[in-house]
C-alpha cells in the first residue's frame, strides 16, 4: 500500500479565500500544489496566456527555422521521421501540416515498432538516401542517434533535431560528460545549455514551437505563397493545439505552468475539433458531445492512436490525423478502436504472466523486478510494467523476446530514476533511452536478464520503504466538506493529472454500516458509512473489493466483518478519497471515489 503523507503547509487561509473569492479549503489546495502569491492563483483559477513562451527562445530553433525556411525555398526533399506512440505521431502531424501549410516538399516516415525499434536507424537513413531525400527533421526521437546521423551526413544529407528526450551522457568522475549528436542543428529543450522556461515540454509540443516560429516568425515572409500562409495559418495553429494537447497528456508530462494551458486550451478546442481525424476519433470513442477531459486524452483517445503503434504499425493513427475525408476519417478511426480492443486483452493476458513469474521466483527481496516473458507482444511490455509497478511499489523491467536478442520497457516509482540508474549499467544494452519514470531498452539475449536483475539490485541503496509510493493527502476532511460548492470550485483544477493531481481528501475510524456489489465480477463496491462526525456518506470502490475485505478480515475476523456488510456496524478503516460527479440517466450525483484504504 502507499505511504500516506498529510501535507501541512501554512498560509493565510481566510484571507486569501476573501481575496480570491473561493473557500478556505479551496485555497489549501492550491497551497499544497505551491501556488502561494495572488498572480500564481489568479493564474491557475482563471488562466495566464503570458505563459505561452516565444520558440525562439528554445536553443537552436532560430537557426534551424532559417535552415528549413531555406530547404524549402529551394524545393529540397524533406522528410519527417517520428515514433510510434502518441507524442510521436501527433509531433509528426505537426510537422508535417505545418511544413506543408508552408509549401514545404515533404513526406513522413514513422518506424515500425518490431521491425525497425524506436527512432532513427540506419535502414531509415540508406531509404531516405535511396528516395533522394536532402534534408530529415526528426520529431520526438534523435536526441540519441549519433551513429545514424554521422551516416547521413556521410550521404550528404541535412538533419534537424526535434526532441524532447534526455541528451545521453557517461559519468565520468561523478560528472554527467553529455554527447550531442552531429545534426545541423538540435532543438530540445533538456539540452545542457538550454534556457527555455518550460523543459518538461513533449515532443509534439517542440514540433508546435518549431512551426509556429517558422510560420510567424521573421524568415515567414520569404515561404511560397505567404499570402495564403497569412490567411490559413491561425486558423492551422488551433488545430495543432489540439495535437499538442493530447501529446502532453498521453506522453505524461506535467500539467503545470506552460504544459497547463496549452492543455486547458487544447481540451477547449477539441469540442469542436478542427482536425478531422481526431473528431472521427471522438464520435467513434462515444465521447462526442461531453466535455473533453484530459482523462480522455489519457484514457480513450490516447489509447486508441497508441494500439496501431502497438499492434499494427503507427502509419495509420497518422494517417487518420492527417486526413481530410469525414467518411474515410470514420472508418479509420474504428479501426484503431477495434485494435486498441485487441490491445487490451494482449495486456491483461501478459499482467497474468507478469505476476506469475514474479511470484514462481519468490522474488519478494527484489527491490527492482526484472520480469521475463518471452512471448509478451513488446508492444504491450510498457503497460504491463506500469501495472506490476502499481501492484508491487517497485521500479519494474519487463524482457520480451524481439526479432533480434530480447527488448523491453521499464516504469518506474517517484524515488527511483530509472534512467540514470540503467546508464550505471549500460553495458548490459544494446540500445536504451528513455526519462526517469519510464524507459525503453534492448538486450543481445535472454542470458542477459539475469545480469540486468542483479545488476539494478545491487546498485539500488533504496530501502523498500522509501520505494513505496506516495499519496499526499490534501485534508483531513469529513464527508461533509464535499458539497456542489466544492465541486464547482474543483473545475478551477482542470486539467488534472501529473504534476498537477486531483485533490486527495482522507478520513481515520470510518465506520461500516453495509455493503453493496455491482458490475462484472463485482469489480464496484458501494459501502455506506459513517465518519466520527457523524456524516453518513456512501463510498464507491472500484477493482479493490476483494483486498479490502481480506485487509478488515485480518484485523476484525470474518463474522464481524460479515456482519459489518450485512449493516450491523462495529468495524472501521481509514479512507484516502475524492469527489466527483457521477452522470447516470440524465440524472446526476455525487460520489465519493476510494483513491486508497488502510
Amino acid at each position: 500500500m502507499a505511504k500516506w503523507i498529510l501535507k501541512r503547509i501554512g498560509a493565510d487561509f481566510n484571507g486569501l479565500s476573501k481575496k480570491h473569492g473561493v473557500s478556505p479549503l479551496f485555497i489549501r489546495l492550491l497551497v499544497n500544489r505551491g501556488i502561494t502569491d495572488d498572480t500564481d492563483i489568479e493564474s491557475y483559477i482563471h488562466g495566464n496566456e503570458n505563459l505561452f513562451h516565444d520558440p525562439f527562445l528554445l536553443k537552436d530553433m532560430e537557426g534551424a527555422v532559417k535552415f528549413i525556411t531555406d530547404k524549402i525555398i529551394s524545393g529540397k526533399k524533406i522528410r519527417i521521421v517520428g515514433d510510434y506512440d502518441v507524442d510521436g505521431v501527433c509531433a509528426s502531424a505537426v510537422l508535417k501540416k505545418g511544413l506543408d501549410l508552408a509549401g514545404a516538399d515533404v513526406d513522413t516516415r514513422i518506424p515500425h515498432r518490431i521491425n525497425d525499434g524506436y527512432g532513427l536507424n540506419e535502414n531509415i537513413i540508406d531509404e531516405a538516401h535511396n528516395d533522394g531525400i536532402d534534408t530529415i527533421i526528426t520529431c520526438d526521437n534523435g536526441i540519441a542517434a549519433v551513429n545514424e546521423i554521422e551516416k547521413a551526413k556521410r550521404y550528404g544529407m541535412s538533419v534537424v533535431i526535434t526532441d524532447h528526450h534526455e541528451v545521453p551522457f557517461a559519468e565520468t568522475d561523478n560528472k554527467k560528460v553529455y554527447t550531442m549528436p552531429p545534426a545541423d542543428y538540435v532543438v530540445d529543450p533538456k539540452r545542457e545549455d538550454d534556457t527555455y522556461p518550460c523543459s518538461g515540454i513533449c515532443g509534439a509540443y517542440v514540433a508546435f514551437k518549431f512551426i509556429k516560429g517558422l510560420l510567424y516568425g521573421p524568415c515567414a515572409a520569404a515561404l511560397p505563397g505567404y499570402e495564403k500562409i497569412k490567411i490559413c495559418r491561425d486558423e492551422l495553429m488551433s488545430e495543432l493545439t489540439e495535437l499538442a494537447a493530447l501529446a502532453t497528456v498521453a506522453d505524461i508530462m506535467e500539467l503545470t505552468g506552460e504544459n497547463r494551458e496549452l492543455v486547458k486550451k487544447g481540451l477547449a478546442l477539441m469540442a469542436d475539433s478542427k482536425n478531422t481525424g481526431l473528431r472521427a476519433l471522438i464520435n467513434r470513442s462515444g465521447i462526442k458531445g461531453k466535455k473533453i477531459t484530459a482523462y480522455h486524452c489519457g484514457y480513450i483517445l490516447g489509447p486508441c492512436i497508441n494500439a496501431s503503434g502497438r499492434v499494427d504499425t503507427a502509419e495509420r493513427a497518422l494517417e487518420l490525423l492527417l486526413s481530410d475525408d469525414e467518411s474515410l476519417a470514420l472508418i479509420m478511426a474504428t479501426e484503431l478502436s477495434e485494435l486498441n480492443e485487441s490491445r487490451k486483452t494482449m495486456t491483461q493476458n501478459a499482467i497474468k504472466e507478469a505476476v506469475k513469474y514474479i511470484e514462481e521466483k519468490n522474488m519478494t527481496s527484489d527491490k527492482v523486478l526484472v520480469v521475463y516473458i518471452p512471448d509478451c507482444h513488446e508492444s504491450v511490455a510498457g503497460i504491463v510494467a506500469g501495472k506490476v509497478r502499481e501492484k508491487y511499489s517497485r521500479p519494474v523491467f519487463v524482457v520480451t523476446d524481439g526479432a533480434e536478442g530480447v527488448k523491453g520497457s521499464a516504469r518506474s516509482v517517484e524515488s527511483y530514476n530509472i534512467y540514470e540508474e540503467m546508464t550505471r549499467v549500460s553495458d548490459i544494452f544494446t540500445k536504451y533511452g528513455g526519462h526517469s519514470q519510464a524507459a525503453g531498452f534492448s538486450m543481445a539475449s535472454a542470458d542477459d536478464v539475469e545480469r540486468l536483475r542483479d545488476g539494478l539490485n545491487k546498485n539500488c541503496t533504496l530501502s523498500f520503504d522509501e520505494l513505496r509510493d506516495i499519496m499526499y493527502i490534501d485534508a483531513d476532511a469529513p464527508f461533509a466538506y464535499c458539497t456542489p460548492k466544492l465541486m464547482d470550485e474543483l473545475e478551477y483544477m482542470q486539467p488534472t493529472g501529473h504534476g498537477n493531481k486531483s485533490c486527495t481528501f482522507a478520513r481515520k475510524d470510518v465506520e461500516i454500516l453495509g455493503k453493496k456489489v455491482f458490475g462484472k465480477d463485482g469489480i464496484v463496491g458501494k459501502y455506506r458509512v459513517k465518519d466520527t462526525t457523524g456524516e453518513i456518506a456512501e463510498l464507491t470502490l472500484f477493482n479493490r473489493n476483494e483486498e479490502l475485505e481480506s485487509l478488515l478480515i485480518g484485523r476484525y475476523g470474518e463474522t464481524k466483518v460479515k456482519d459489518a456488510f450485512a449493516g450491523k456496524g462495529g468495524i472501521t478503516f481509514s479512507v484516502a478519497y475524492h469527489p466527483s460527479w457521477n452522470e447516470y440517466n440524465g440524472t446526476r450525483s455525487l460520489q465519493l471515489i476510494v483513491d486508497d484504504f488502510c
